[in-house]
């Protein structure tokens, strides 16, 4: 049973679980070192900033009155079950999807626990450019995890399906 675990691609769920307890410590330091409006200079440019996120991604539906917490919440647990359906069906040699959809998954599963125990997810860091007074919409560890695994999937969709979809055709030949 082991054996066929540490070879499907569910072995992926460790690292999951790695960025998981990395984003949620480092939204918990965030709350404790950041609260009381104090900002953290990391270098020009880029500051630790707390800032509490209602909605989605770039605050989309922050003041819908309530409801989008648990749609949120419902679309991340329904994202995560696929991931996990996808993990299990898959080889853990699959190194890149593996990865990507672990980061995804992380990231969805960080975030959906700060919706469902906070109501809103801890955000802290800030990139932004001074002199136009421009601020990229604050974002933690778990956004940025969705983000990689994200990318790595696009990446992959547009430069490595069809040279999968042609070996896999030669080996059924």
């Amino acid at each position: 049973m082991l054996a066929k675990f540490m070879r499907s691609g569910l072995v992926w769920l460790g690292l999951t679980l790695v960025v998981v307890i990395l984003d949620q410590w480092t939204k918990v330091w965030a709350v404790s070192a950041l609260s009381g409006g104090r900002i953290i200079e990391v270098m020009p440019h880029f500051d630790f900033r707390l800032a509490y996120n209602y909605g989605a991604a770039f605050s989309f539906l922050a003041d819908a009155g309530g409801w989008q917490r648990y749609f949120l919440a419902g679309i991340a647990v329904a994202i995560s079950l696929w991931i996990i359906y996808e993990l299990a069906r898959s080889k853990a040699s699959q190194k890149w999807h593996g990865f990507a959809y672990a980061m995804i998954l992380s990231g969805a599963i960080g975030n959906v626990y700060d919706r469902v125990t906070l109501g809103y997810v801890v955000d802290f860091i800030d990139w932004y450019w001074e002199k136009s007074g421009y601020h990229w919409p604050a974002f933690n560890i778990a956004d940025s995890a969705i983000f990689i695994g994200a990318v790595m999937l696009i990446i992959d969709a547009l430069f490595f399906h069809k040279k999968r979809e042609a070996q896999k055709q030669q080996a059924e030949a």
